[in-house]
């Protein structure tokens, strides 16, 4: 082989997974992107042995918060370096975090603002997606279709908080222009008013500890809105994904819809396998470090969430890392050491610990098996967001986006030893069997062996196509009369002589 034509990389003697195969293989790699899949590659500029050890596509976290801004005084850890560098020492080399839209600014004003955070920071490659908190008709009729055409081809919406939260009309709205358009929404389902209700009154009584929080949110409020986002999408014939659920209550409903032939898509978070209700007790102000929505439930409740992984109700594992310290007077305790559960900022931590969880909880403990994997942490978000087959998997094409995997070797999890800018881990102490060992992103060694080998700004921005699933929707208007007559170019209805 000639220079000009010679391999910029190879990893010899993978052991490869995707999200449907399983093979033995040297990969070739040239100008970040993978060549060449085959036994015995010639030599190249650069080689690894990955020595058997099974190297899987680069994870594909698609719901992380980075650098979003709040509007209650607190301050998120994480910007795009600290947070692309912890997902990078993780296994994870694309992340699509949101620019939220805040109630009276303009949406394509949060997707510039959140440009400009990203711009000269990110180690590894993003994209974005957005949140609609102010469904006004120029945003819904204007800004919202026009950056779908530019490549922003999935945004959030919220069924509860006060400040971000959509009424059933507006979400209509909105799935009206995704229908449209061809785009994909995720849905944050709890019933807002049944929240409300509970948290006046447990407030009232003086009930206001970390733990309370639980109580405020219980199975049936996330149900009652899952069920409600469900039948709202069925109106409008398009899909939907109903992000971070919690229990049996949500999932049997997700899995009633799929199983009635609705394209409703769904995704489970760390936390809903590894922490319970009882992580949010504690003295204090302890059990702040585990407050997020919908809250960790009960053993019988994670058991439910590993039965959706391995029979296929969710088809995303994502972190939902929201990245607030813990003893930080603008973080977890941004209104004191007494502030109420309702006041506590919402989320957990999670890049760098998600897919190393659940490769030693789930594929080592044969809940679910490699292909599984595979297809939950990286190929599936890539397909429903967008950036399939660039993205997401390990084949000719595709860019070289690889972990090589340690695996049978304790590893315990210490905050120490990771990379965010976040002064605890909820996982602290767990005793993992599987951990990264070398993370390449386009080809480039940016984590081996401990050490952050990464650069700032490296990463490229990705501009999204339309979701595959949401292309292929609008299959049975014929069934749905409502929404033909609202679809069809049908002559308005005219008075008989």
């Amino acid at each position: 082989m000639n220079a000009s034509a010679m391999l910029d990389l190879v990893v010899r003697n993978a052991r490869v997974a995707t999200a449907g195969d399983i093979f033995e293989a040297d990969i070739g790699v040239r100008e970040g992107r993978i060549v060449a899949l085959a036994q015995g590659l010639p030599a190249a500029v650069k080689e690894i042995d990955a020595g058997g050890r099974w190297v899987l596509p680069g994870g594909v976290d698609a719901h992380c918060h980075l650098a979003q801004p709040t509007s209650d005084g607190s301050r998120m850890a994480d910007d795009f370096l600290s947070g692309t560098r912890s997902a990078a020492c993780g296994g994870t080399t694309t992340v699509i975090p949101f620019a939220a839209q805040m109630k009276g600014q303009s949406l394509a004003q949060a997707v510039s603002d959140y440009h400009a955070a990203a711009d000269g920071q990110a180690c590894i490659d993003y994209a974005f997606h957005m949140i609609v908190s102010d469904a006004t008709p120029h945003v819904v009729q204007t800004e919202l279709p026009a950056l779908i055409g530019q490549g922003y081809t999935s945004f959030k919406i919220y069924m509860t908080y006060d400040d971000m939260k959509l009424d059933d009309g507006q979400i209509l709205d909105v799935l009206d222009v995704a229908r449209r358009e061809g785009a994909m929404t995720m849905i944050h389902a709890e019933s807002s008013d049944c929240i409300a209700w509970l948290t006046e009154r447990l407030l009232a009584r003086g009930l206001q500890s970390p733990r309370y929080h639980a109580l405020s949110r219980p199975p049936v409020v996330e149900r009652e809105a899952t069920h409600r986002a469900i039948s709202l999408a069925e109106l409008l014939d398009t899909p939907i994904l109903i992000v971070h659920v919690s229990g049996p209550e949500a999932t049997d409903q997700i899995r009633w819809a799929q199983t009635r032939g609705l394209s409703i898509y769904a995704e489970t978070c760390p936390q809903y396998l590894f922490l319970t209700a009882a992580d949010l007790e504690g003295e204090g102000m302890h059990g702040a470090r585990c407050i997020c929505s919908p809250p960790p439930r009960d053993a019988a409740s994670q058991q439910a969430i590993w039965n959706g992984l391995a029979n296929g109700t969710f088809q995303v594992f994502s972190s939902d890392h929201a990245p607030f310290r813990y003893d930080d007077p603008q973080g977890k305790q941004a209104q004191g050491p007494d502030t109420p559960f309702n006041h506590v900022p919402n989320g957990i931590p999670g890049l760098e610990t998600r897919l190393a969880l659940l490769f030693s909880e789930g594929v080592l403990e044969d809940r679910i098996d490699i292909n599984t994997f595979v297809a939950l942490t990286s190929t599936n978000p890539a397909k429903l967001y967008g950036l399939y087959p660039r993205k997401g998997t390990i084949a000719i094409g595709a860019d070289a986006d690889m972990v090589i995997w340690d695996t049978g070797t304790p590893h315990i999890v210490r905050n120490t030893d990771l990379h965010h800018e976040v002064d605890y881990t909820p996982y602290e102490g767990r005793q993992l069997q599987a951990w990264p060992a070398i993370t390449l992103s386009r080809g480039k060694v940016v984590y081996e062996n401990g050490v952050y080998l990464g650069q700032a700004g490296v990463g490229r921005f990705l501009h999204c196509e339309k979701p595959v699933p949401a292309r292929a929707t609008r299959s049975r208007h014929r069934h749905l009369p409502w929404l033909a007559a609202l679809t069809d170019a049908a002559r308005p209805d005219t008075a008989q002589p």
